[in-house]
């Protein structure tokens, strides 16, 4: 009998890792691996002609320092570009939330036939290459385009002076909202679709009115879905750099785009690793606080039910 539960229990044990070892080859092939190396690298010396400088001296030591980091806590500039970026994904996420949460509730609230087609029109964009779609901005914002011709005839009327769409911050947040609206859409749905419409109802009767039904009981239950949305909308659009170097201005230089700069351009790959190992720290900080918020929505909800 005991014979048996062992090979029930070592075969459960080998079913697991046959499971999860394909997984978790790949996080440190391409994360854990990669991320010890630029950790290594931001400690060493950039090199004469860029790049990496030998690991050990002349004398045969160990060349390791931590001047980059010194560079990044001394020099203010560098601080002024992530607070920048913070700025960006932040509103980029409000804006997101505001347009997700209408479109969202629609879809979820449509009869069960057209959900999938709803849902088909919100992914749809992803079936395009991304840079297709930033270069279609482009053509979209342009001084000739029907947008700015109409943007500038209205600002004509009140005596005000023309203004370029292109190459602005509005362009970098119209992109970047057009671009990460899916990823803010999807959880909401996912959240909403699960409401009980009694809860709605039992609000009703009691005499609760739109307003006070939205905002007390559907607004509290979709705060998972809100948190996971942000969390999916910020972290990428704190790191982009493609939007900003293609539609944005001289001062619309993101941290991923100086973390592009020094690995391609100045080739100061050990500040730049600084750079990356900053982002990637924000990153990880922002995702465990939006799941410990989540748990922590989703147990008082729990309690309150």
């Amino acid at each position: 009998m005991s014979t048996a539960r062992e090979r029930i229990q070592r075969s459960a044990v080998i079913g697991k890792w046959l499971v999860s070892l394909p997984p978790l080859v790949y996080l440190i092939v391409f994360f854990a691996i990669p991320a010890l190396i630029m950790v290594l690298a931001s400690f060493r010396t950039p090199g004469e002609f860029g790049g990496l400088a030998p690991l050990t001296d002349e004398t045969g030591a160990l060349d390791l320092n931590v001047e980059s980091y010194v560079r990044f806590l001394t020099e203010s500039v560098y601080l002024q570009v992530f607070i920048k970026s913070a700025w960006y994904a932040t509103v980029t996420t409000l804006l997101c939330l505001l347009l997700a949460y209408p479109l969202a509730t629609l879809i979820a609230k449509s009869p069960k036939q057209y959900r999938e087609l709803l849902l088909l029109l919100v992914i749809l964009p992803f079936w395009s290459n991304f840079l297709i779609r930033v270069y279609a901005w482009m053509i979209i914002l342009g001084p000739n385009a029907a947008l700015a011709r109409i943007v500038n005839s209205v600002l004509a009327v009140f005596g005000a002076g023309p203004v370029p769409l292109l190459f602005s911050a509005f362009a970098v947040l119209t992109c970047l909202v057009y671009v990460h609206l899916p990823f803010m859409v999807l959880p909401l749905y996912a959240n909403l679709e699960k409401h009980d419409q009694a809860l709605l109802d039992a609000a009703q009767d009691l005499g609760a009115n739109a307003w006070q039904r939205f905002w007390r009981v559907t607004f509290p239950l979709s705060l998972p879905g809100v948190y996971a949305g942000a969390a999916l909308v910020f972290i990428p659009a704190l790191g982009i750099f493609a939007i900003p170097d293609i539609l944005g201005g001289p001062d619309d230089t993101l941290i991923g785009n100086l973390i592009k700069q020094q690995f391609l351009e100045t080739r100061d790959w050990p500040f730049g690793s600084v750079l990356s190992i900053v982002l990637t720290v924000a990153a990880l900080l922002l995702a465990g606080a939006a799941a410990w918020i989540g748990r922590r929505g989703g147990a008082e909800i729990a309690s309150r039910a």
